[in-house]
């Protein structure tokens, strides 16, 4: 009730202002005083407004940064973080700068330099001292900051040490996968065509196409079948050939991706990309180690989403269609941010989409934990333990049998394995 009352104050405030407005013209027009005639006591009178309202210009300037400063970025969590925001702050430094002079010099020439017809204003159409002056020193300044800010650049989304630790981010609306290496190390070859209920990420293992193309196998022929046995209107028909059309072709795509890993893996062995998916780990837990380098990976199922870690000051493109990498050094952990920063024992560091993807857009995050070495291994362990595709059980070997009237028919190295047993 209390803000429905302001609105209506304020509007009637605003109406308010509009009348008199229109008041003070009537009355203009009835001294016969034309729009764009201006008194010399007008002229005075802006004057003097216009050395007086960069008092209150700039003192609401100082409010706001003295009253919402703290409510700028959090503290910085990562080693290029820190390098990121002293490149802010040295912006933020010229901006203010180049933001007081300009303003000062505006307001005061056109305080000082009011209207007089008792004066002519200066004709000075050019001068090559000032010309290079303010076109030497901008370039100048912003080589400097284009130079350092390509520097940050590169360091952030350079090579990764080959130790580092590799996760990557998969988006969707409105939901983010991390996938780990397995024991083996590396990440698999994923692909699209491959995503079903089982398989998210469409990670490319022999037995993940497989399993796709006995599903297409079986969405063929339902289909078929309800063609060939079913009578449908001819839009409902002429629907279902299209998607049946699709289905094949895709097929078709599946086909031709396991021919590439079949000839992959022919010729690399085990070092084969299509043969490290297996073993890798995917999860709805995201977890880092302190103080050890991490390799972003980023993918995006659907259409352009943002990787955005606000404290570790990470964010990249999650482009469908290709991957994207970033950088990064942790260094404070979950635990110490709890308990030493911002003594909130809730608190999480989170993974946030930093591009408005749709309705559920705010809904699309995923808590991070930053954690020691020994904690980052101890969880990585029970990780392991659940793969993307369980290693098969070893096939049993049935106990061997001895007659007893044959053991003089037995070797002995056999006779000895048999009572082992």
């Amino acid at each position: 009730m209390t803000k429905l009352l302001i609105l209506i104050v304020v509007v009637l405030g605003i109406l308010a202002i509009a009348q008199l407005a229109r008041v003070y013209e009537l009355t203009a027009r009835l001294r016969g005083k034309r729009e764009e005639d201006i008194s010399a006591a007008d002229n005075r009178m802006n004057a003097l407004l216009m050395w007086l309202f960069p008092v209150a210009y700039f003192g609401f300037f100082i409010w706001l940064v003295a009253a919402y400063g703290d409510k700028m970025l959090p503290l910085a969590a990562s080693e290029h973080g820190v390098e990121t925001d002293w490149l802010l702050n040295f912006n933020w430094i010229i901006l203010i700068i180049a933001f007081v002079i300009t303003n000062v010099l505006l307001f005061y020439f056109a305080g000082k330099y009011v209207f007089s017809k008792d004066r002519r204003a200066a004709w000075y159409p050019h001068n090559n001292k000032l010309e290079l002056i303010w076109t030497v020193i901008p370039a100048a300044v912003l080589a400097v900051i284009i130079i350092y800010g390509l520097n940050t650049w590169n360091n952030i989304t350079g090579p990764a040490s080959p130790d580092a630790v590799v996760v990557e981010l998969y988006a969707k609306q409105f939901d983010w996968t991390a996938r780990y290496p397995g024991a083996d190390g590396a990440l698999g070859a994923s692909d699209f065509r491959l995503i079903n209920g089982t398989n998210p990420l469409g990670i490319v293992t022999p037995e993940s196409v497989k399993l796709r193309l006995e599903e297409m196998d079986a969405e063929i022929a339902e289909m078929d079948s309800v063609l060939a046995h079913s009578v449908l209107p001819d839009t409902k028909a002429a629907e279902l050939k299209a998607r049946l059309e699709r289905s094949r072709r895709q097929q078709a795509r599946v086909v031709n991706l396991r021919t590439v890993m079949e000839q992959d893996i022919k010729e690399k062995g085990e070092a084969s990309v299509y043969l490290r998916g297996a073993d890798d780990i995917v999860t709805k837990e995201f977890h880092l180690p302190v103080h050890k380098e991490v390799k972003l990976v980023i993918r995006s199922r659907d259409i352009i989403h943002s990787a955005y870690i606000p404290h570790l000051r990470a964010q990249m493109n999650a482009v469908p269609g290709m991957t994207t990498t970033f950088k990064m050094v942790p260094t404070i952990t979950t635990d110490s941010m709890r308990t030493a920063v911002v003594m909130d024992d809730t608190f999480d560091f989170v993974l946030l989409c930093n591009k408005i993807c749709g309705a559920s857009h705010y809904n699309m995050q995923m808590p991070l934990t930053v954690t020691t070495a020994d904690e980052y291994s101890a969880w990585m362990a029970e990780q392991m333990k659940k793969p993307f595709q369980a290693p098969p059980a070893p096939a049993e070997v049935p106990a061997a049998t001895v007659p007893a009237d044959s053991t003089t028919a037995v070797p002995a190295n056999a006779q000895a394995a048999v009572k082992t047993n």
